[in-house]
């Protein structure tokens, strides 16, 4: 494999530093070449590939910067792995041949020209032969700061993405418009004000590809004279799959226990735990949405997100979402 850092570009009259350019590229004729070079890439685990009915080949690329990279992989034969959680969201889609990009779990076959996103949140296992495939790869902290943006979803780790979800001809239009240009823009490499600006627009159309679920901040934390609330809401949307306490928000929004107890009342109408609470039963309702009935249960969605009895529970989510989670899990 060859990797080449094109290093720093030179600075703009304004002090910003601009992206280090990524090249990377892998090509030979041997299965376990594959297995080392492009599996090492992804973190991959018992990953194996053979030939087919012709010679084994494989070639990969990649260009772009830490923000954004296209790539693409083309392989003669047949090649099966495990790929971890990942720090980028994939998107992925083939020109020929066969793929399913999760085995185990979805055993969903990839459509030739429909983009697909890998369910990068968890580990899956892909199986693809005799393919082309194109793949763009979008760092979290450029697409959740443009979720933030257009969504208000404020500092999250989880989008709570359907991978799945059907997509709209419209936002597929639009992704291959944008993909097009960053690749007309790579010619000028990347410290170009305009491939800045054509990242951005990536993320933003894959979000329209894949809207985030993700519970919204509430509309009157995002006026500028609720700084210390939002920094308190937004602590909580972060750190929902963690053990919270009054003191806890309190600390990260610089406020008194009881000047947060006070704002959380007068403007959320409630109190920071309850408020806690309310937003977890949303991303237990997202997570019963989109996991299979037949391999989860409720019990153990509630567990997952702080709720141990399991009736009291039931009866809290059905006065916040409008039905017992049951039903949400078995539409």
């Amino acid at each position: 494999m060859t990797a080449v850092d094109a290093g720093a570009r030179p600075v703009p009259a304004d002090g910003t530093p601009t992206p280090h350019a990524v090249r990377l590229e892998a090509a030979g004729t041997q299965p376990e070449g594959v297995v080392h070079e492009v599996g090492g890439l992804y973190g991959g685990r018992g990953w194996s590939a053979h030939a087919t009915e012709q010679p084994f080949t494989y070639r990969y690329t990649a260009v772009g910067d830490a923000a954004v990279t296209l790539r693409r992989s083309r392989i003669t034969g047949a090649i099966r792995g495990a790929i971890p959680h990942t720090d980028d969201y994939v998107v992925q889609w083939l020109t020929e041949g066969t793929g399913v990009p999760d085995v185990r779990q979805d055993g969903v076959p990839m459509r030739i020209g429909t983009p697909m996103l890998f369910p990068s949140d968890r580990e899956f296992v892909f199986a693809y032969e005799d393919y082309d495939q194109r793949l763009v790869h979008l760092s979290r902290d450029l697409v959740h700061e443009v979720s933030a943006e257009r969504f208000h979803t404020g500092q999250v780790t989880d989008l709570a993405l359907d991978h799945l979800r059907e997509l709209d001809a419209e936002a597929v239009a639009r992704w291959r418009r944008q993909m097009t240009l960053l690749a007309q823009e790579l010619r000028h490499g990347v410290g170009t004000l305009l491939w800045h600006t054509l990242t951005r627009e990536a993320a933003s159309a894959f979000l329209d590809l894949y809207p985030p679920a993700a519970p919204e901040l509430p509309a009157v934390v995002l006026l500028p004279r609720k700084a210390r609330l939002r920094a308190a809401v937004e602590f909580v949307h972060e750190h929902l799959n963690r053990p919270l306490s009054v003191a806890d928000i309190a600390d990260a929004a610089g406020l008194s226990i009881r000047a947060v107890q006070e704002a959380f009342q007068r403007d959320l109408d409630t109190t920071p735990m309850n408020y806690v609470r309310r937003v977890r039963l949303e991303r237990v309702r997202i997570e019963l949405r989109r996991s299979d009935p037949a391999t989860t249960s409720v019990q153990e969605v509630a567990r997952r997100w702080g709720f141990a009895h399991l009736g009291r529970f039931a009866g809290e989510y059905l006065r916040a979402v409008g039905e017992y989670p049951r039903q949400t899990l078995r539409r």
